[in-house]
C-alpha cells in the first residue's frame, strides 16, 4: 500500500499499483516497481509502514480504524491503531428505556439477551463440542430403553458421564473469569516444560469409540 502525500498531507491512498496523475504528469503503474524509494519519495509517494502493535485478537477485542500518519523528518507514511476496546463478557440485555423508545423487537422482552457476550458464546461453542462427541453413542442410550435385556456398556457410561463433567468444568471456569485477559489465558495453549502443549481450560476426555 502507498500514500501520496502533497504539501505535507496525505492526499491519496494506492492500495495496488495504478497509474495517476499528479500536476500535469501522468505516471505509470510501473512506478511503483521499478522506482526506487527516494524517486518515489521525491514526488510524495511512500510505502506504507503498517505498525500493528496496538491491535489484538478480534476474537476479544474491537480494534479501532487504522489511522495514517505522515512524518515529514523521517519521510515516512505510518498506518496504526488505536487503543483496543475489549468485548464484553456479559450479555446484553434489552432493557426498559429500548422499550420506551420503541427499539423493542415484536419477539423479544425486556431482560432477554441483546448481544451474546464471549462467556455465553465460549460456552455456547464448548457444548456443541460435548454434544457431538456424545452424539456416536447416542445409539447406546436409545437401544438400552427399547430393548429390555440390553444395558449400556460401563465403558461408554463412564465416557459420556466424563464428558457432561468436563463440559460443567469448562462452563464454570469461563464463568470465573474476572477479565478478558483472564478469558484469554484460560483458552491459549502454551508448551509446558515437558514439552507438551496444554491450556488451563483442559480437554475432553478421549472417545471410547
Amino acid at each position: 500500500m502507498y500514500a501520496l502525500v502533497i504539501d505535507g498531507s496525505i492526499s491519496k491512498y494506492f492500495n495496488y499499483p495504478k497509474r495517476f496523475i499528479l500536476g500535469d504528469i501522468q505516471y505509470p503503474a510501473k512506478i511503483f516497481s521499478v522506482w526506487t524509494a527516494s524517486e518515489k519519495a521525491a514526488i510524495g509517494l511512500y510505502e506504507v509502514t503498517f505498525d500493528n502493535s496496538n491491535k489484538k485478537d478480534e476474537a476479544f477485542y474491537i480494534n479501532t480504524n487504522q489511522s495514517f500518519t505522515y512524518d515529514a523528518d523521517a519521510g515516512t507514511v505510518t498506518a496504526a491503531y488505536g487503543t483496543a476496546t475489549a468485548k464484553a463478557l456479559a450479555d446484553t440485555t434489552w432493557s426498559q428505556d429500548d422499550e420506551d423508545d420503541g427499539n423493542l423487537p415484536d419477539d423479544k422482552s425486556v431482560g432477554d439477551v441483546k448481544v451474546a457476550g464471549l462467556k455465553t458464546n465460549y460456552k455456547k461453542h464448548f457444548n456443541v463440542q460435548a454434544a457431538g462427541l456424545l452424539a456416536p453413542t447416542d445409539w447406546y442410550v436409545v437401544k438400552a430403553t427399547e430393548v429390555s435385556d440390553y444395558s449400556v456398556p460401563s465403558a461408554v457410561t463412564t465416557y459420556r458421564a466424563a464428558v457432561r463433567t468436563k463440559v460443567n468444568a469448562m462452563e464454570t471456569a469461563i464463568d470465573n473469569c474476572a477479565n478478558v485477559a483472564a478469558l484469554i489465558t484460560l483458552l491459549t495453549y502454551t508448551e509446558q516444560d515437558d514439552g507438551t502443549v496444554t491450556r488451563p481450560l483442559g480437554e475432553f476426555p478421549d472417545k471410547v469409540v
